[in-house]
């Protein structure tokens, strides 16, 4: 395949994570508000935030995984090519989903705190975003930005890991397969290697989303930036499962969500006429 086609191509998989990130929001949206509140509140940046997020995440992972395997045609996942790839990945979308996490956060915690006084309110998502950088500065919008960095690198590296392995063993079970089940496989296969990808994922990282949703939320313009000191209060305060607050729903969400934004994903690149290695 030359340059070219390589490059025409390459938006197709911007689009297909496009779609991927919508899937994600819709199925995973009532779970995730239930770790801060307010069902739906935030919910339009979420939609803006995850569709961009998602469209990059997938798009750059892809592109990146393929400069890193060059000519190599190995249908076996690569973990050289896959980690970097979905680490990387996850610290570009890190600048995006930082300042759209904070509108949400802040939208559903002001949904569920009746003692705000009217002027500390926000009338929505843009209202926040300049209230916010009125008080803090420019980087106020980007407060928790360090937690997001480790928690989106390490997360997509270890779900795009456990999503290729599952996949790829997957399909090796059932290679000889009726063909007429050939849909009906990789839907079921798209399901459980997401869905365990997701799970995996948020397992590793979700004491950073705790950290990153405190730094987030907090009321107090000094209070630390350092996911790893606030995590240290926490377990000091709480022990372990304090840095494990909201895992049942957080688990609950992840396999729906990830299964669906994997599913959706790989339909759209089939339809697109992408393939998949």
């Amino acid at each position: 395949m030359g340059e070219g086609s390589v490059l025409g191509s390459g938006y197709k998989e911007y689009v297909a994570g496009m779609l991927a990130g919508v899937a994600t929001v819709i199925v995973g949206h009532p779970f995730d508000t239930v770790k801060v509140k307010g069902l739906y509140c935030g919910a339009t940046s979420s939609f803006l935030g995850m569709a961009f997020e998602s469209s990059l995440s997938f798009g750059i992972y892809s592109q990146t995984k393929k400069s890193l395997q060059g000519e190599i045609r190995n249908e076996k996942p690569q973990p050289l090519a896959i980690v970097p790839s979905g680490a990387f990945a996850g610290a570009i979308i890190s600048l995006i989903l930082c300042p759209s996490e904070l509108i949400k956060c802040r939208m559903q915690v002001q949904g569920v705190d009746s003692s705000l006084p009217s002027s500390s309110r926000y009338s929505g998502p843009i209202d926040c975003a300049l209230k916010t950088v009125k008080t803090e500065g420019i980087t106020g919008i980007f407060r928790g930005g360090v937690a997001t960095l480790l928690r989106e690198s390490i997360g997509n590296a270890i779900f795009f890991s456990i999503y290729e392995h599952v996949r790829y063993y997957m399909h090796l079970s059932v290679r000889d397969g009726s063909g007429d089940l050939e849909h009906l496989i990789d839907a079921g296969v798209g399901i459980l290697s997401g869905g365990l990808g997701g799970i995996a994922c948020w397992s590793a990282v979700l004491p950073l989303d705790v950290a990153k949703t405190i730094i987030q939320t907090s009321p107090d313009k000094s209070h630390t930036r350092n996911p790893f000191r606030v995590l240290e209060s926490i377990y000091r305060r709480s022990g372990l499962g304090g840095c494990y607050t909201g895992l049942g729903p957080t688990i609950v969400r992840a396999f729906p969500a990830n299964a669906a934004a994997i599913v959706t994903w790989e339909l759209a690149m089939k339809m697109l006429g992408i393939k998949r290695d």
